[in-house]
């Protein structure tokens, strides 16, 4: 699958079209009579020559944001579902507030493009999803189970963060609905000035 990709690209790129014009020329070349009996080489030359002369191909690094909110999504559903399946051993409330980060979140994720012309957004919703939920959760379902029932203070702690967990997320989506909430007033306050005329 890797070869025919590879070799689908080629027969794309700048360096196959500049050696195709160039062995186009040696095609001109026989057909006038300058190339002669060795007119197949030098059209393979040619061609050779087009290729190595041309300028390798553009690098994009930059990430497709709809594919990137989709795997952050996709991030995001795989956790919820980790979550879910070990819900017995999670404190009273955990759930809840997962799921109240996990709505905020989805309602960014939702936005790809404005997500991705939003680097402080992304930054967030990155390590939210990627690293401290995970984290919190991660390190409660870890430890045993008879210290995660005789210690509530292990349930407490999970819950704490999972509090602050979830002002974050709040915060970040608050951050990127902003724009929309201030048009939103502006159009508000447009109406009522315009129905005071």
């Amino acid at each position: 699958m890797a070869t025919s990709d590879r070799v689908v690209r080629y027969l794309g790129s700048t360096k196959n079209l500049v050696g195709c014009v160039a062995g186009l020329g040696g095609v001109g070349l026989h057909l006038i009579g300058f190339a002669g009996a060795f007119w197949l080489p030098v059209i393979a030359g040619l061609y050779l020559v087009g290729a190595l002369a041309a300028p390798p191909e553009r690098i994009h690094l930059a990430v497709d944001p709809t594919q990137a909110a989709t795997q952050l999504r996709d991030d995001l559903d795989a956790l919820m579902t980790k979550v879910r399946a070990e819900s017995k051993r999670m404190p009273d409330g955990a759930l809840d507030r997962l799921a109240r980060v996990d709505r905020a979140l989805a309602a960014v994720l939702a936005r790809p493009d404005a997500l991705a012309a939003d680097p402080e957004t992304s930054h967030g919703v990155t390590r939210l999803v990627r690293v401290d939920v995970p984290l919190a959760v991660e390190t409660y379902l870890n430890l045993p189970w008879w210290i995660s029932v005789a210690k509530r203070s292990a349930a407490s702690e999970l819950l704490a963060q999972l509090e602050l967990l979830e002002a974050d997320a709040e915060k970040v989506a608050a951050h990127f609905f902003a724009e929309d909430l201030r048009r939103q007033s502006d159009h508000t306050r447009y109406l009522r000035d315009r129905a005071e005329d």
